[in-house]
C-alpha cells in the first residue's frame, strides 16, 4: 500500500476529539463533543502513515487509565 491507501466508509473514533490530527484525517464530527470520524467515499485516498499513527494514538488513549481487574 505504501504511503497512500484506500479506505471506504466511516470509521468512528470514540474519543476522537481528544486526539491530535495533524494530517486532518477527521472530516466528520458526531453528536456530543467526544467522537470524531473519518468518512470516505469511493476513490478517495487516505495517507496510510498518518492513518496508522492516528490509530496508534487512539489505542494508547483508550488504553490509558484502564486498570487490571482486582483479583479476588
Amino acid at each position: 500500500m505504501g504511503a497512500e491507501g484506500l479506505l471506504l466508509g466511516k470509521l468512528t473514533f470514540h474519543k476522537g476529539a481528544s486526539l491530535k490530527d495533524p494530517a486532518d484525517l477527521f472530516n466528520s464530527s458526531l453528536d456530543g463533543n467526544a467522537r470524531r470520524a473519518i468518512d470516505t467515499h469511493e476513490g478517495e485516498i487516505v495517507n496510510a502513515s498518518a492513518f496508522k499513527a492516528l490509530v496508534r494514538w487512539a489505542i494508547a488513549l483508550n488504553s490509558a487509565g484502564k486498570s487490571k481487574p482486582a483479583k479476588s
